[in-house]
This record gives structure tokens, sequence and C-alpha cells, in this order.
């Protein structure tokens, strides 16, 4: 695990940055999936969700209702998948906690069903076993 001297989420430029308060940033990702994809991220360098306070998960979850609003005014997505890898089995590749707040769009991908269950692909489908 890094540590915030060498953490790049800890040391992000003012012109990534497009929403902040307190305790949160909010940028777009660097490597998009869609147009739009944003990170929340506390301010704090914390690797897992379950060890926020309570003050933070409150402010992470403005902070995303405050990302969508703006992504509702500029990219027009008519969904939205949130994600967070939290552990080195679930994905997370960087160790400081962020929410990923991922605009979807009609036809984005063929059949969209089943969401966020394809992170494990032969147990996604359960509908047509």
């Amino acid at each position: 695990m890094s540590n915030q001297a060498d953490c790049f989420l800890c040391r992000l430029p003012g012109e990534r940055i497009l929403d902040e308060c307190e305790l949160t940033r909010t940028i777009r990702d660097g490597f998009e999936v869609s147009p739009g994809h944003s990170l929340i991220i506390p301010k704090r360098h914390v690797a897992s969700y379950f060890a926020l306070t309570i003050e933070e998960h409150a402010a992470l979850s403005a902070a995303l209702q405050r990302a969508k609003q703006l992504l509702d005014e500029e990219f027009h997505p008519d969904s939205y998948t949130i994600g967070i890898n939290d552990g080195i089995s679930a994905g997370q590749s960087i160790p400081h906690l962020h929410i990923h707040l991922i605009p979807r769009y009609q036809g984005d991908v063929e059949n969209p069903r089943g969401g966020v269950r394809w992170v494990l692909p032969e147990r996604a489908d359960y509908w047509t076993k």
C-alpha cells in the first residue's frame, strides 16, 4: 500500500478538481469508460470505504449528488453506475478510496442487465439459468 506522500490522489493539481468541499474532491477519471466518468475522493488518505468517518460518508454522499447534477447538465446520461473497488481482491489498484460515478447511455452496451454482477461473469446471468 502506498502512503500519502506518494499518492497522486492526495496531490491533485487544482485544474483537475471539478468540485470540492472540506472533506472531498471530485475529478474526471483520467481513463474514462464513458463520457463524464468521474471520481469522488476523500481528501484524507484512506484506502477503504469502511475506514471512513461518519462525516466523510456524509460528505462523499453529498459530493456524489453534486457530481451527478454536473453530469446531468453537461452530458445528459440516461443512467449511472456507481462503484467502489475496496481491496486488492475487489480490483482496487489505487490504495486511496475513490467512488466511480459512470454515466451510462442507451446502447452503450448490448445488454446492460445485471450491471455490477458482471464483475464475476460466470455468476452474473442468474435470469436464464
